[in-house]
């Protein structure tokens, strides 16, 4: 498993790259990477960005 980067802005990016590249939904990447979802979706909220399940990306 990568190391997953603290800072929330940092986390964006690897998290935007991960879906773009890697995975077709952020349950998957959730899975495979062993993340809550829950606690990312409130941490990348925390500097203002939403899943789009559509995208499949966070804006």
């Amino acid at each position: 498993m990568a190391t997953i980067p603290r800072d929330p802005v940092m986390l964006l990016s690897y998290v935007n790259t991960q879906l773009r590249d890697f995975y077709p939904s952020l349950e998957a990447l959730c899975e495979d990477q062993e993340m809550d979802g829950e606690l990312l979706k409130e941490k990348l909220a925390s500097v203002d960005y939403r899943y789009d399940k559509e995208r499949n990306q966070f804006v």
